[in-house]
């Protein structure tokens, strides 16, 4: 499926033992993470809020009865975020590799909880994951996100289109990410797989369901193998694949044999552990700051001020010091403006 990208570099040698084949799965993962991780820390372009046209704009009328659920909300997202970090302090390498079973859909959940928050203050108000992953893919190519994380793919099977990151169409190596176009590359491939195996999956609904599957027009059967034609028929099934779609390869994995690739692989699982949280706390920041502009700056304030023991005095609060008050003290938010 990716023939058509170009080779960036000649692959170095590595001996082909068979610990370093096992590896390779988990390692290529890890990549992809990492790579999302340095695309936010050494992008040239926006990475944060501050001239983000839609988060300005962006406001809501909710009855305290709608601040309680979103503070709710957001209290699962940060208490799966302590426990991640719980994880990750301990720092034991043995730990942290049996850890992958929890701290994967930790990472995943923790995100996914402040995206629902978000989505809450622009009226969406449900639980189901794959319509939030819908609507999340909307707000992206919306640009309601930072170009950092702005990319997406869409397009029909074996036809994807990379938007928004430019250095995609370069071959992924299997080398940690050390330059922004190797960076780029990961990203782009983990994209496309991750659109691949979600066109497949579409495709075996439809093809299960009588009154949805493509038929032959000769014999009437239900088709084994499908033409581009075939394929062209469910990509608006397929919705925009985006970094939330990414992120929730980590529920699904948790949930599959496969993890006990990852926990028998030889990578840096410290490593692995200090990209997840990374990313999981910038994302719950932006969500934050939405949250943030919608209800206004002291009404998340006290939030924030109400949180149960366990987290107090903690990242919540640092994050709320560091990433979401310079965006209103600075005046650049309208809401604070008005």
């Amino acid at each position: 499926m990716d023939e058509n990208v170009i080779p960036l570099f000649q692959e170095e040698q590595k001996p082909q033992d068979s610990a370093w084949r096992r590896s390779i799965p988990a390692q290529v993962f890890l990549n992809y993470f990492f790579a999302i991780n340095y695309h936010i820390s050494h992008s040239s372009e926006e990475s944060g809020l501050r001239n983000n046209a839609f988060f300005r704009q962006h406001s809501a009328d909710l009855t305290e009865q709608d601040l309680a659920a979103i503070a709710r909300i957001l209290h699962n997202s940060w208490s799966t975020e302590y426990a991640l970090r719980a994880t990750a302090e301990l720092g034991d390498e043995t730990y942290l590799r049996n850890a992958l079973h929890w701290t994967f859909p930790q990472a995943y959940y923790s995100i996914f909880a402040g995206l629902q928050a978000f989505l809450y203050t622009l009226g969406t108000k449900t639980n189901n994951e794959s319509a939030i992953r819908r609507e999340a893919g909307r707000l992206v190519v919306k640009n309601a996100y930072p170009r950092a994380i702005g990319y997406y793919a869409a397009g029909p099977y074996n036809d994807y289109s990379i938007h928004r990151l430019p250095l995609a169409g370069y071959k992924a190596g299997l080398q940690i990410a050390g330059k922004e176009i190797e960076a780029q590359a990961q990203i782009g491939q983990f994209l496309r797989t991750t659109r691949k195996l979600t066109a497949n999956s579409i495709r075996q609904q439809v093809q299960k369901n009588p009154a949805t599957a493509i038929k032959s027009s000769k014999t009437g059967k239900v088709l084994d193998k499908w033409s581009p034609q075939h394929w062209q028929q469910i990509t608006w099934r397929l919705g925009y694949t985006t970094l939330f779609d990414l992120l929730s390869r980590l529920r699904i994995s948790s949930t599959q044999k496969e993890i006990e690739r990852f926990v028998e692989a030889e990578i840096d699982f410290k490593l692995f552990h200090e990209c997840l949280l990374s990313i999981v706390s910038y994302m719950n920041g932006l969500h934050e700051s939405y949250v943030a502009q919608a209800i206004g700056l002291e009404k998340y304030r006290k939030v924030v001020a109400e949180l149960p023991e366990h987290l107090s005095n903690s990242f919540v609060e640092n994050r709320l010091r560091a990433q979401v008050e310079p965006l209103f003290l600075d005046g650049s938010s309208l809401q604070m403006a008005a």
